[in-house]
């Protein structure tokens, strides 16, 4: 098979496409035939070396990624016969090799991915869709709210507004120039705003005056604007800092109004015996009953490094795959 493979800690440019072996299903494993695999910011900051919240340091060389959708084409021992043949999508949680023509995982990690969804899609709605799931749990939204969503363009971004927008409340979206916020109003905002705008807060408070809540992937100045326009109550639900660096997200939290929301507690209120699966399922039903419908930027496997350059400089919109 051809994956990409990283020998060395570093640049996007260190992402090598290169013949790789096979790998072989273990008992209670399948062997995917990818057809997509999905690009998440932590994958930029493991391939730089760090550790965020794996449990340990990667080992090298590796095969990044930790989503992937495609066909079961060879089940390991143990495995029901009835996975052969069939369209899934697992997050691989911190065991990489997503990124590759074929890629192994415990079967108990699979979905079936519902007739309606492409692969890309599906990729989409395990990491990103499952995420914002477990966001809303601190704050849904209804008829009356009045949300602010920064990098309103983005996986994450994206399901939010729809999600909100369908609940009744008014959406306004943040995102970087023209053409992102052109989607985020096609996408069902109510005011689409250019964050870029050094206006822009004063925008958003003349058209609905104080926002009920804040959902933040992103930190840095537009958190900090967005946090101004809460009314008493309201919500600030912090969930990355990727205008801070993904280790940093301490300095803009607000005593009082945010709320860290990634993390044990958000899977303490998932509930059920595996909670990770719970939100997976709920983001896939979502989608199947044509609720959420994720936006998605594909690349060539073969350009991973432009993925996560693109990624990493805030050029992308919606949640970045890649396909064989």
């Amino acid at each position: 098979m051809h994956a990409i493979r990283l020998h060395a800690f570093g640049p996007a440019e260190n992402l090598m496409f290169e013949k790789a072996e096979d790998p072989e299903p273990g008992p209670g494993q399948v062997r995917i035939a990818v057809a997509a695999a999905g690009v998440h910011l932590l994958d930029a900051a493991l391939r730089e070396g760090g550790q965020g919240p794996a449990p340990a340091p990667t080992p090298l060389p590796t095969i990044p990624g930790r989503e992937v959708a495609g066909v079961v084409e060879s089940l390991g021992a143990g495995v029901s016969d009835d996975w052969l043949g069939k369209r899934v999508v697992a997050h691989l949680g911190f065991v990489p090799g997503g990124y590759a023509e074929l890629a192994v995982t415990d079967a108990d990690r699979l979905h079936e991915i519902p007739g309606s969804l492409d692969f890309a899609e599906a990729v989409a709605l395990i990491g990103t869709g499952r995420t914002t799931m477990g966001i809303l749990q601190f704050a849904e939204p209804g008829p009356g709210d009045v949300v602010v969503v920064p990098a309103a363009a983005g996986g994450i971004g994206t399901l939010l507004v729809q999600y909100a927008k369908k609940a009744g409340a008014t959406v306004i979206g943040l995102a970087g120039g023209p053409e992102k916020t052109a989607r985020v109003r096609a996408n069902g905002a109510d005011l689409a705003v250019d964050y870029t705008e050094p206006s822009w807060p004063e925008q958003v408070a003349a058209y609905r005056g104080r926002v009920t809540a804040v959902y933040d992937g992103v930190g840095g100045e537009a958190a900090r604007e967005s946090v101004a326009l809460l009314t008493p109550g309201g919500r600030h639900l912090v969930f990355g800092w990727s205008a801070e660096g993904i280790n940093d997200g301490a300095a803009y939290l607000v005593e009082g109004v945010s709320e860290q929301v990634l993390g044990p507690e958000m899977m303490r209120r998932a509930g059920g015996p595996n909670p990770v699966r719970t939100l997976e399922l709920r983001a896939l039903a979502e989608a199947a009953a044509g609720r959420l419908t994720p936006a998605v930027q594909r690349f060539p496997l073969a350009d991973a490094a432009g993925a996560h350059r693109a990624l990493e400089n805030r050029g992308t919109i919606g949640k970045v795959v890649l396909e064989p």
